[in-house]
């Protein structure tokens, strides 16, 4: 019969122990008690921070964006379908951000910077916060050179500057967008990018702005990001947020940036959805 060498097993449990090493990574983790039409409400995640990227147990991320004493709005990047009461929900540490970069030009993207043009990845050299606080006045160049639209009567009346805020604003099929896509082919050699933020509009219409760009050769210095009518509200919120931080990469780099939203209408109503549930 065969007999145990306790004095092997304590030996082995000894080194076992002096071996072991404990090693701490605090977390934030939390629990959904609410989801519906792409917003959830979580309990637990006390350290999180307002615009950090949270992760849900089936993989989606989510933004907190509203920040209550006991619980946290959470608005869905994706499919929140999948996400149901009682899911585990962590916090990452990241703030939400875009990539950016010479490599988005000539690409359709939508906010999160995903490719959806079927063109293969991208490859960002860099990453910026959807948000960040705006320059002071004192810090802002002068209004000195004009954007030329191409579009005579505008040029010549009511010329628009380059960093200046435009409002092209008319009753339905009034060509407001084909005023935006003048401009935007018409800086062709201006050594100016120009960033399309499509926000609410059907897919054909979207492929039609895209194939009129590409005939007019103005891709090569453009970047179409799209938050469709069937993407969800979360992602037509983040949508002009997303164009913007796009165009605030170049213009560190000391370039002229043209952004057109078509159109903020839509974005107001993605806001009201998210509001009225967070």
């Amino acid at each position: 019969m065969a007999t145990l060498d306790f004095s092997n097993i304590t030996d082995s449990l000894l080194e076992q122990i002096n071996k072991f090493e404990s090693k701490v990574s605090p977390k934030s983790v939390g629990t959904v008690t609410y989801v519906a039409d792409g917003v959830a409400q979580a309990n637990g995640l006390a350290d999180v921070k307002f615009n950090e990227l949270v992760e849900f147990s089936n993989g989606v991320q989510g933004v907190a964006l509203n920040l209550d004493e006991f619980s946290v709005g959470i608005v869905v990047m994706g499919d929140y379908s999948g996400i149901e009461v009682g899911d585990e929900v962590r916090s990452t540490g990241r703030i939400a951000a875009v990539p950016t970069g010479d490599a988005l030009i000539g690409r359709v993207v939508n906010p999160l910077g995903v490719p959806i043009d079927g063109k293969g990845p991208i490859a960002a050299t860099s990453t910026r916060p959807l948000e960040r606080i705006a320059p002071g006045v004192i810090a802002r160049k002068e209004v000195d050179t004009p954007v030329q639209t191409g579009i005579i009567a505008i040029d010549a009346m009511t010329p628009v500057g380059r960093g200046q805020r435009e409002l092209v604003i008319g009753d339905r099929q009034t060509g407001k967008t084909a005023i935006c896509l003048d401009t935007i082919i018409n800086q062709k050699g201006q050594d100016m990018i120009c960033i399309y933020v499509a926000i609410g509009q059907r897919v054909g219409q979207v492929a039609q702005v895209v194939a009129t760009l590409e005939e007019n050769g103005a891709m090569d210095y453009t970047i179409v990001v799209v938050a469709g009518a069937a993407d969800p509200a979360p992602l037509q919120y983040f949508a002009p947020y997303s164009g913007c931080a796009i165009g605030e990469h170049f213009m560190d780099e000391g370039k002229d940036v043209l952004v057109v939203y078509d159109d903020l209408s839509k974005h107001a109503w993605a806001y009201r959805q998210m509001s009225l549930i967070l």
